[in-house]
Protein backbone atom coordinates (compact mmCIF):
# COMPACT_ATOMS: atom_id res chain seq x y z
CA UNK A 1 0.00 0.00 0.00
CA UNK A 2 1.22 3.34 -0.81
CA UNK A 3 2.34 6.19 2.16
CA UNK A 4 -0.58 8.30 1.25
CA UNK A 5 -3.16 5.56 0.67
CA UNK A 6 -1.98 4.21 4.11
CA UNK A 7 -1.87 7.54 6.23
CA UNK A 8 -5.68 7.93 4.91
CA UNK A 9 -6.72 4.61 6.25
CA UNK A 10 -5.20 4.75 9.15
CA UNK A 11 -6.69 8.52 9.21
CA UNK A 12 -10.45 6.55 8.97
CA UNK A 13 -9.80 3.92 11.05
CA UNK A 14 -8.47 6.43 14.13
CA UNK A 15 -11.95 8.55 13.48
CA UNK A 16 -14.17 5.16 13.60
CA UNK A 17 -12.64 4.42 16.62
CA UNK A 18 -13.03 7.85 18.30
CA UNK A 19 -16.35 7.97 17.38
CA UNK A 20 -17.32 4.42 18.56
CA UNK A 21 -15.72 5.21 21.75
CA UNK A 22 -17.83 8.39 21.87
CA UNK A 23 -20.79 6.53 21.56
CA UNK A 24 -19.85 3.88 24.28
CA UNK A 25 -19.14 6.74 26.57
CA UNK A 26 -22.39 8.67 25.87
CA UNK A 27 -24.11 4.99 26.36
CA UNK A 28 -22.14 4.32 29.69
CA UNK A 29 -23.23 7.88 30.71
CA UNK A 30 -26.87 7.23 30.18
CA UNK A 31 -26.86 4.37 31.89
CA UNK A 32 -28.81 4.05 35.81
CA UNK A 33 -26.81 3.49 38.37
CA UNK A 34 -28.11 0.29 40.31
CA UNK A 35 -25.59 -0.13 43.25
CA UNK A 36 -23.55 -3.52 43.67
CA UNK A 37 -25.51 -6.12 45.23
CA UNK A 38 -29.27 -5.23 44.37
CA UNK A 39 -31.25 -6.10 41.42
CA UNK A 40 -33.87 -4.49 39.31
CA UNK A 41 -36.55 -6.18 41.32
CA UNK A 42 -34.82 -5.61 44.65
CA UNK A 43 -35.11 -1.78 43.66
CA UNK A 44 -38.62 -2.33 43.07
CA UNK A 45 -39.31 -4.38 46.04
CA UNK A 46 -38.29 -1.07 48.19
CA UNK A 47 -34.63 -2.00 49.07
CA UNK A 48 -31.90 0.95 49.22
CA UNK A 49 -28.00 0.99 48.88
CA UNK A 50 -26.48 2.02 51.92
CA UNK A 51 -22.65 1.69 50.78
CA UNK A 52 -22.99 2.24 47.04
CA UNK A 53 -20.05 0.35 46.22
CA UNK A 54 -17.59 3.33 45.11
CA UNK A 55 -17.47 6.46 47.87
CA UNK A 56 -18.24 6.91 51.62
CA UNK A 57 -21.67 9.08 50.55
CA UNK A 58 -24.03 8.81 53.06
CA UNK A 59 -21.56 7.59 56.69
CA UNK A 60 -19.63 9.61 58.56
CA UNK A 61 -17.00 8.04 60.52
CA UNK A 62 -17.00 8.39 64.53
CA UNK A 63 -13.07 7.74 64.99
CA UNK A 64 -9.74 7.91 63.13
CA UNK A 65 -9.94 5.11 61.61
CA UNK A 66 -8.19 4.38 57.85
CA UNK A 67 -11.78 3.54 56.01
CA UNK A 68 -10.77 2.88 52.55
CA UNK A 69 -13.20 2.06 49.37
CA UNK A 70 -11.14 -0.29 47.55
CA UNK A 71 -12.73 -3.08 44.54
CA UNK A 72 -16.23 -2.12 45.96
CA UNK A 73 -15.67 -2.87 49.40
CA UNK A 74 -14.99 -0.79 52.50
CA UNK A 75 -12.74 -1.63 55.24
CA UNK A 76 -10.36 -0.60 57.73
CA UNK A 77 -6.58 -2.15 59.27
CA UNK A 78 -6.38 0.51 62.00
CA UNK A 79 -7.14 3.06 63.63
CA UNK A 80 -9.26 4.00 67.47
CA UNK A 81 -11.93 1.74 67.84
CA UNK A 82 -15.36 3.33 66.56
CA UNK A 83 -17.97 2.98 64.20
CA UNK A 84 -18.44 4.54 60.14
CA UNK A 85 -22.29 5.15 61.07
CA UNK A 86 -25.18 6.09 58.46
CA UNK A 87 -26.10 9.93 58.26
CA UNK A 88 -29.46 8.57 58.31
CA UNK A 89 -31.62 6.67 61.08
CA UNK A 90 -34.33 3.47 60.59
CA UNK A 91 -36.05 1.57 62.94
CA UNK A 92 -37.55 -1.29 61.38
CA UNK A 93 -35.71 -3.09 58.75
CA UNK A 94 -34.25 -6.43 56.65
CA UNK A 95 -30.48 -5.64 56.64
CA UNK A 96 -28.12 -7.66 54.68
CA UNK A 97 -24.31 -7.46 54.14
CA UNK A 98 -21.00 -9.35 53.09
CA UNK A 99 -18.18 -9.23 55.89
CA UNK A 100 -14.20 -10.40 55.38
CA UNK A 101 -12.61 -11.01 58.82
CA UNK A 102 -9.35 -11.47 59.32
CA UNK A 103 -8.01 -14.12 62.00
CA UNK A 104 -7.53 -11.78 65.03
CA UNK A 105 -10.61 -9.23 63.90
CA UNK A 106 -13.02 -8.01 66.16
CA UNK A 107 -15.71 -6.09 64.83
CA UNK A 108 -18.97 -5.84 64.08
CA UNK A 109 -22.50 -4.22 62.73
CA UNK A 110 -24.05 -2.09 65.17
CA UNK A 111 -28.23 -1.72 64.47
CA UNK A 112 -30.31 1.14 66.07
CA UNK A 113 -27.26 2.51 67.63
CA UNK A 114 -25.81 5.96 68.86
CA UNK A 115 -23.33 7.67 67.06
CA UNK A 116 -20.85 6.94 69.86
CA UNK A 117 -22.24 4.04 71.58
CA UNK A 118 -20.62 2.94 75.31
CA UNK A 119 -23.11 0.54 76.53
CA UNK A 120 -24.02 -2.27 74.29
CA UNK A 121 -26.53 -3.25 76.41
CA UNK A 122 -28.19 -0.38 76.47
CA UNK A 123 -27.31 2.64 73.54
CA UNK A 124 -27.51 0.01 70.81
CA UNK A 125 -27.53 -3.61 69.01
CA UNK A 126 -24.12 -5.04 68.03
CA UNK A 127 -24.17 -8.10 66.14
CA UNK A 128 -20.59 -9.07 66.93
CA UNK A 129 -17.68 -10.36 64.44
CA UNK A 130 -15.26 -12.03 66.33
CA UNK A 131 -13.22 -15.49 66.86
CA UNK A 132 -15.15 -18.72 67.77
CA UNK A 133 -13.54 -18.24 71.42
CA UNK A 134 -15.02 -14.89 72.13
CA UNK A 135 -17.33 -14.24 74.38
CA UNK A 136 -19.97 -13.05 71.81
CA UNK A 137 -18.14 -15.25 68.69
CA UNK A 138 -20.13 -13.83 65.08
CA UNK A 139 -23.78 -13.47 65.39
CA UNK A 140 -24.04 -13.03 68.97
CA UNK A 141 -25.73 -9.75 70.42
CA UNK A 142 -23.14 -8.30 72.61
CA UNK A 143 -24.14 -7.93 76.08
CA UNK A 144 -27.40 -9.79 75.31
CA UNK A 145 -27.61 -12.90 73.72
CA UNK A 146 -24.43 -15.16 72.89
CA UNK A 147 -25.32 -17.29 69.97
CA UNK A 148 -25.16 -21.01 70.09
CA UNK A 149 -24.01 -21.75 66.61
CA UNK A 150 -20.01 -22.62 66.25
CA UNK A 151 -18.89 -20.83 62.88
CA UNK A 152 -15.73 -19.82 62.06
CA UNK A 153 -15.86 -16.57 59.93
CA UNK A 154 -12.41 -15.36 60.84
CA UNK A 155 -10.53 -16.51 57.49
CA UNK A 156 -10.21 -13.65 55.28
CA UNK A 157 -13.16 -15.37 53.39
CA UNK A 158 -16.69 -13.23 52.29
CA UNK A 159 -19.23 -14.29 54.71
CA UNK A 160 -23.16 -13.40 54.27
CA UNK A 161 -24.83 -11.78 57.25
CA UNK A 162 -28.58 -11.00 57.24
CA UNK A 163 -30.10 -9.35 60.46
CA UNK A 164 -34.42 -8.25 60.77
CA UNK A 165 -35.27 -5.64 63.40
CA UNK A 166 -38.99 -6.07 64.10
CA UNK A 167 -39.92 -4.32 66.88
CA UNK A 168 -38.96 -5.91 70.13
CA UNK A 169 -37.75 -8.97 67.60
CA UNK A 170 -33.70 -9.26 66.22
CA UNK A 171 -32.62 -12.04 64.34
CA UNK A 172 -29.48 -12.89 63.12
CA UNK A 173 -28.35 -15.10 60.20
CA UNK A 174 -24.87 -15.75 58.97
CA UNK A 175 -24.48 -17.78 55.77
CA UNK A 176 -27.78 -19.23 55.78
CA UNK A 177 -27.50 -20.43 59.37
CA UNK A 178 -29.78 -18.52 61.94
CA UNK A 179 -27.34 -17.80 64.53
CA UNK A 180 -29.34 -15.53 67.31
CA UNK A 181 -32.74 -14.42 67.86
CA UNK A 182 -33.31 -12.53 70.50
CA UNK A 183 -36.49 -10.09 72.06
CA UNK A 184 -35.92 -7.05 74.09
CA UNK A 185 -38.34 -6.35 77.01
CA UNK A 186 -37.05 -2.22 76.96
CA UNK A 187 -36.38 -2.26 73.04
CA UNK A 188 -34.92 0.62 71.13
CA UNK A 189 -36.47 2.69 68.23
CA UNK A 190 -34.61 4.17 65.56
CA UNK A 191 -31.21 4.62 65.46
CA UNK A 192 -28.51 4.62 63.14
CA UNK A 193 -26.49 1.57 60.76
CA UNK A 194 -23.07 1.02 62.62
CA UNK A 195 -19.80 -0.63 60.57
CA UNK A 196 -17.02 -1.12 63.55
CA UNK A 197 -13.36 -1.25 63.69
CA UNK A 198 -12.36 -2.74 66.81
CA UNK A 199 -9.24 -4.88 65.85
CA UNK A 200 -7.66 -6.79 62.93
CA UNK A 201 -8.33 -6.45 59.40
CA UNK A 202 -12.62 -6.06 58.83
CA UNK A 203 -13.91 -5.31 55.42
CA UNK A 204 -18.12 -4.70 54.31
CA UNK A 205 -19.54 -4.55 50.77
CA UNK A 206 -22.64 -4.78 49.23
CA UNK A 207 -24.70 -3.30 52.40
CA UNK A 208 -28.27 -3.10 51.52
CA UNK A 209 -31.62 -2.24 53.71
CA UNK A 210 -35.38 -3.16 53.08
CA UNK A 211 -37.80 -0.97 55.20
CA UNK A 212 -40.60 -3.10 56.95
CA UNK A 213 -43.74 -2.35 58.45
CA UNK A 214 -44.50 0.99 56.18
CA UNK A 215 -48.27 1.23 54.87
CA UNK A 216 -49.82 1.72 51.58
CA UNK A 217 -51.32 5.83 51.84
CA UNK A 218 -53.06 5.23 48.45
CA UNK A 219 -55.19 2.37 48.04
CA UNK A 220 -54.74 2.40 43.93
CA UNK A 221 -58.68 2.57 43.63
CA UNK A 222 -59.79 5.91 45.29
CA UNK A 223 -58.21 9.25 47.13
CA UNK A 224 -59.22 8.16 50.27
CA UNK A 225 -56.91 9.38 52.71
CA UNK A 226 -56.17 12.52 50.46
CA UNK A 227 -57.27 16.34 50.32
CA UNK A 228 -57.67 17.55 46.79
CA UNK A 229 -58.17 20.82 45.67
CA UNK A 230 -60.68 21.13 42.40
CA UNK A 231 -59.94 25.16 42.33
CA UNK A 232 -56.25 24.73 41.46
CA UNK A 233 -55.78 23.35 37.47
CA UNK A 234 -53.94 20.43 38.52
CA UNK A 235 -55.71 17.12 37.49
CA UNK A 236 -55.55 13.67 39.53
CA UNK A 237 -56.92 10.42 38.55
CA UNK A 238 -56.77 6.90 39.08
CA UNK A 239 -55.69 4.66 36.17
CA UNK A 240 -54.70 1.09 36.27
CA UNK A 241 -53.87 1.48 40.14
CA UNK A 242 -51.78 4.24 39.51
CA UNK A 243 -52.44 8.11 40.55
CA UNK A 244 -52.32 10.14 37.42
CA UNK A 245 -51.45 13.78 37.45
CA UNK A 246 -51.80 15.79 34.59
CA UNK A 247 -51.56 19.77 34.07
CA UNK A 248 -50.71 22.52 37.01
CA UNK A 249 -50.00 24.03 39.42
CA UNK A 250 -51.56 22.20 41.87
CA UNK A 251 -51.57 19.41 44.38
CA UNK A 252 -53.00 16.39 46.25
CA UNK A 253 -52.31 16.12 50.09
CA UNK A 254 -52.59 13.53 52.45
CA UNK A 255 -55.62 13.92 55.51
CA UNK A 256 -52.58 12.61 57.52
CA UNK A 257 -49.16 14.00 58.67
CA UNK A 258 -45.65 13.33 59.37
CA UNK A 259 -42.58 14.74 60.80
CA UNK A 260 -39.96 12.00 61.16
CA UNK A 261 -40.90 9.15 58.96
CA UNK A 262 -39.76 7.27 55.80
CA UNK A 263 -41.55 7.37 52.17
CA UNK A 264 -41.25 5.03 49.37
CA UNK A 265 -43.31 5.09 45.50
CA UNK A 266 -42.65 4.04 42.18
CA UNK A 267 -43.18 7.18 40.06
CA UNK A 268 -42.97 7.04 36.05
CA UNK A 269 -43.12 10.54 34.10
CA UNK A 270 -45.14 10.34 30.86
CA UNK A 271 -42.84 12.64 28.34
CA UNK A 272 -39.15 14.22 28.89
CA UNK A 273 -37.95 16.45 31.30
CA UNK A 274 -41.22 17.23 32.91
CA UNK A 275 -41.12 18.76 36.60
CA UNK A 276 -43.11 17.51 39.73
CA UNK A 277 -42.43 16.58 43.18
CA UNK A 278 -43.06 15.26 46.37
CA UNK A 279 -43.46 17.91 49.30
CA UNK A 280 -43.16 16.82 53.19
CA UNK A 281 -43.67 18.18 56.60
CA UNK A 282 -46.12 20.42 54.76
CA UNK A 283 -48.53 23.58 56.19
CA UNK A 284 -51.90 21.53 55.56
CA UNK A 285 -53.56 23.63 53.19
CA UNK A 286 -51.18 26.31 52.06
CA UNK A 287 -50.21 25.52 48.26
CA UNK A 288 -46.73 23.13 48.16
CA UNK A 289 -45.57 24.88 51.27
CA UNK A 290 -43.21 22.62 52.98
CA UNK A 291 -39.98 20.45 51.70
CA UNK A 292 -39.95 19.21 48.32
CA UNK A 293 -37.78 16.21 46.92
CA UNK A 294 -37.41 16.96 43.30
CA UNK A 295 -38.27 14.96 40.59
CA UNK A 296 -36.96 15.87 37.01
CA UNK A 297 -34.70 13.58 35.07
CA UNK A 298 -33.05 16.10 32.31
CA UNK A 299 -29.38 16.70 32.70
CA UNK A 300 -26.93 18.38 31.06
CA UNK A 301 -23.68 16.32 29.30
CA UNK A 302 -23.28 14.32 32.65
CA UNK A 303 -25.88 12.74 35.02
CA UNK A 304 -23.54 14.18 37.58
CA UNK A 305 -24.89 17.74 36.32
CA UNK A 306 -28.73 17.67 36.54
CA UNK A 307 -30.51 20.51 34.88
CA UNK A 308 -33.15 21.39 37.65
CA UNK A 309 -32.44 20.38 40.82
CA UNK A 310 -32.59 16.56 39.73
CA UNK A 311 -35.02 13.81 40.92
CA UNK A 312 -34.34 13.43 44.52
CA UNK A 313 -32.34 16.49 45.22
CA UNK A 314 -34.20 19.06 47.65
CA UNK A 315 -35.18 21.94 46.30
CA UNK A 316 -33.69 25.23 46.30
CA UNK A 317 -31.48 23.50 48.78
CA UNK A 318 -29.27 20.70 47.89
CA UNK A 319 -29.14 19.47 44.01
CA UNK A 320 -28.98 15.48 43.93
CA UNK A 321 -25.49 14.33 43.15
CA UNK A 322 -26.45 12.50 40.30
CA UNK A 323 -29.64 12.13 38.40
CA UNK A 324 -30.43 8.17 38.55
CA UNK A 325 -33.97 8.29 36.54
CA UNK A 326 -34.68 8.16 33.47
CA UNK A 327 -38.24 9.69 31.97
CA UNK A 328 -40.77 7.52 30.77
CA UNK A 329 -39.45 4.55 32.35
CA UNK A 330 -40.68 3.67 36.43
CA UNK A 331 -38.44 4.62 38.93
CA UNK A 332 -38.25 4.08 42.72
CA UNK A 333 -37.76 6.52 45.27
CA UNK A 334 -37.22 6.79 49.42
CA UNK A 335 -37.43 9.54 51.47
CA UNK A 336 -36.34 9.34 54.93
CA UNK A 337 -36.62 12.50 57.12
CA UNK A 338 -35.52 12.47 60.59
CA UNK A 339 -34.96 15.65 62.41
CA UNK A 340 -32.80 18.39 60.32
CA UNK A 341 -31.75 15.96 58.42
CA UNK A 342 -32.71 14.52 54.91
CA UNK A 343 -31.87 11.99 52.34
CA UNK A 344 -33.21 10.50 49.76
CA UNK A 345 -32.25 7.66 47.23
CA UNK A 346 -33.39 6.96 43.79
CA UNK A 347 -33.32 3.90 42.08
CA UNK A 348 -31.82 1.78 45.24
CA UNK A 349 -28.85 5.03 45.31
CA UNK A 350 -28.70 7.49 47.72
CA UNK A 351 -28.68 10.66 45.87
CA UNK A 352 -29.00 13.62 48.04
CA UNK A 353 -28.15 13.93 51.92
CA UNK A 354 -28.60 16.98 53.78
CA UNK A 355 -29.12 19.02 57.33
CA UNK A 356 -31.23 21.99 57.23
CA UNK A 357 -29.14 24.29 59.54
CA UNK A 358 -31.31 27.24 59.55
CA UNK A 359 -33.12 28.35 62.57
CA UNK A 360 -36.31 26.89 64.17
CA UNK A 361 -39.50 27.89 61.75
CA UNK A 362 -43.30 26.52 61.53
CA UNK A 363 -42.30 27.59 58.40
CA UNK A 364 -40.33 25.52 56.05
CA UNK A 365 -39.74 28.69 53.82
CA UNK A 366 -38.07 30.58 56.27
CA UNK A 367 -36.37 28.39 58.78
CA UNK A 368 -35.98 24.72 60.00
CA UNK A 369 -39.56 22.78 60.49
CA UNK A 370 -39.70 20.42 62.68
CA UNK A 371 -42.96 19.99 63.27
CA UNK A 372 -45.11 17.08 61.56
CA UNK A 373 -46.49 17.87 58.22
CA UNK A 374 -48.34 16.47 55.54
CA UNK A 375 -46.99 14.78 52.40
CA UNK A 376 -48.16 16.50 49.07
CA UNK A 377 -47.63 15.34 45.05
CA UNK A 378 -47.31 18.47 42.87
CA UNK A 379 -48.65 19.33 39.20
CA UNK A 380 -46.10 21.81 38.02
CA UNK A 381 -47.35 23.22 35.12
CA UNK A 382 -49.35 22.45 31.62
CA UNK A 383 -47.15 20.05 30.38
CA UNK A 384 -47.04 17.70 34.03
CA UNK A 385 -48.39 14.14 33.27
CA UNK A 386 -46.94 12.13 35.30
CA UNK A 387 -48.01 8.41 37.43
CA UNK A 388 -47.05 7.56 40.99
CA UNK A 389 -48.37 4.00 42.38
CA UNK A 390 -46.61 1.71 45.47
CA UNK A 391 -47.10 4.87 48.18
CA UNK A 392 -46.18 3.73 51.52
CA UNK A 393 -45.08 5.16 54.28
CA UNK A 394 -44.84 5.32 58.06
CA UNK A 395 -44.02 7.35 60.94
CA UNK A 396 -40.43 5.88 62.48
CA UNK A 397 -40.54 4.71 66.10
CA UNK A 398 -39.15 6.97 68.75
CA UNK A 399 -35.85 6.46 69.73
CA UNK A 400 -37.12 4.91 73.25
CA UNK A 401 -40.71 3.93 72.26
CA UNK A 402 -43.50 2.69 74.00
CA UNK A 403 -44.89 -0.53 73.93
CA UNK A 404 -48.41 -1.35 73.58
CA UNK A 405 -50.13 -2.49 76.83
CA UNK A 406 -50.28 -6.09 77.40
CA UNK A 407 -54.35 -5.61 76.72
CA UNK A 408 -52.97 -4.39 73.30
CA UNK A 409 -50.66 -7.09 72.13
CA UNK A 410 -53.12 -9.69 72.72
Amino acid sequence: MERKNFVIAFSLLSALIAVVAAAQEQTQKSKIWIPAGLSEKEVAEGWIALFDGKTKYGWRSESEVDWVVRDGAIGATRGKVGLLRTTSQFDNFILRLEFNAGKKTNSGVFIRTSPKPTNPAGDCYEINIAPRDNAFPTGSIVARKKSGVDLDTNDSKWHTMEIVAKGQNIDVTVDGQKMTSYRDAKPLGRGYIGLQFNSGEIQFRNVRLKPLQLQSIFNGKNFDGWNQYPQMKSKFTVENQSMRVKNGSGQIETKSSYGDFILQLRCKTNAPKLNSGIFFRCIAGQKMNGYESQIQNGYKEKRTQPEDCGTGGIFRRKNARIVNADDQQWFSKTIVAVGPHFAVWVNGLQVSDWTDKRKKNDNPRRGLRLKAGTIMIQGHDPTTDLLFKDLFAKELDARRPKLPSKENQK
